[in-house]
């Protein structure tokens, strides 16, 4: 399991624990629209990166066998 993957697990538990702490105040739910925005920005990102991480490297093979 990754950095990522423990990170949003422990972002999860987090939440649930402060929902459960605040259930009646009524700022909890512009919180919690604004970090599901920022998860997903942030998955979005990591999703262009690893788009163009994988592409360059593809681009990079040499089909022609000229590389030797």
């Amino acid at each position: 399991m990754g950095a990522t993957e423990l990170y949003l697990i422990s972002w999860m538990a987090f939440v649930r624990v402060q929902r459960r702490l605040a259930l009646d105040e009524a700022g909890y739910t512009t919180q919690v629209v604004i970090m599901t925005a920022l998860l997903a920005a942030l998955a979005i990102a990591v999703g262009i990166i690893i788009t163009t991480k994988v592409l360059a490297k593809a681009n990079s093979i040499d089909l022609n066998g000229n590389g030797q």
